[in-house]
């Protein structure tokens, strides 16, 4: 068995979780937020408080996460049925709603891999749910954070679980707008350069492009929170991307990003988040 590290919290191979870290139930995290606004059961009374005061002034809210979890499905289909991609790095996993990630790869095909990264405690609790991999495949959960790449990739469950020699596909999905472009483009190019060439970036974040005053009021909420949200121009978005080949249909608001897989319901209005999909030459 891989030796145990502090940093590894738990495989579907039998590790075990670490002592029960401080959840920190009393301060609003954006994945509880996002839970709430999903509907999910895993948040807190800080976190509802946020939710609540984004609803109010943006409605919409809860169709736009939605909308946002339904285009991780769809990128994540694509590119296991159309790019073959078998291996995935899942960055700010947050908390579990099924169907996985994992769960839409091993439906293309069982042997699909997947690491799952998270910084929130809480998700520790339920990351038994990210770990019901195919027989034929495997998952592996991971403490980690986006602003630290190096602690996570030097993991022994990363290494035990993905092959660096073939491609892998990095999943950011709305979690580089709570970082500025100085905190979050090193990083996330950081991870590139440790990926094989023929792996993939797909990326979802939010932009003030669309729903622009809506967009201010929701950042303002989390901001009275303590949670910064940085929403970016479409030509902020495409410097993740630069030097990476863009699939098809390249940079687009994501409930326009292949909506014919059918995954989620289509919002009543544009969803404010830009999305993409990028190979690695």
């Amino acid at each position: 068995m891989t030796e145990q590290t502090p940093d590894t919290w738990l495989t579907d191979a039998g590790f075990e979780p670490p002592p029960q870290a401080d959840l920190r139930t009393d301060r609003a995290h954006p994945a509880r937020i996002y839970d709430y606004l999903l509907g999910g059961k895993t948040n807190f009374p800080a976190d509802r408080e946020v939710g609540d005061r984004v609803l109010a002034d943006w409605p919409g809210a809860r169709a736009a996460a939605t909308s946002a979890r339904a285009v991780m499905h769809r990128m994540v289909h694509r590119l296991a049925e159309t790019h073959g991609v078998r291996q995935f790095l899942d960055v700010g996993t947050g908390i579990p709603t099924t169907p996985n990630l994992h769960e839409v790869v091993q439906r293309v095909d069982p042997v699909g891999r997947v690491v799952y990264v998270d910084n929130d405690p809480i998700v520790l609790a339920h990351s038994r749910a990210l770990l019901t991999s195919t027989p034929e495949g495997r998952t592996a959960y991971v403490e980690g954070d986006l602003r630290d790449p190096g602690k996570f990739l030097n993991d022994p469950a990363v290494a035990g679980t993905l092959d660096f020699s073939q491609p892998i596909a990095l999943t950011l999905i709305n979690i580089v707008h709570f970082l500025s472009d100085e905190a979050a483009h090193p990083p996330v190019r950081e991870i590139l350069d440790a990926l094989p060439s023929g792996s993939f970036l797909a990326l979802t974040a939010g932009t003030s492009d669309v729903t622009s005053e809506r967009i201010r009021q929701g950042s303002r909420r989390y901001a009275e929170a303590g949670v910064e949200v940085h929403a970016r121009s479409r030509a902020e978005f495409e410097r993740f991307f630069e030097g990476l080949e863009l699939d098809d249909p390249g940079v687009v608001l994501i409930n326009h990003w292949h909506p014919e897989l059918g995954e989620g319901p289509t919002p009543g209005e544009e969803t404010p988040a830009y999305g993409a999909v990028g190979r690695k030459p």
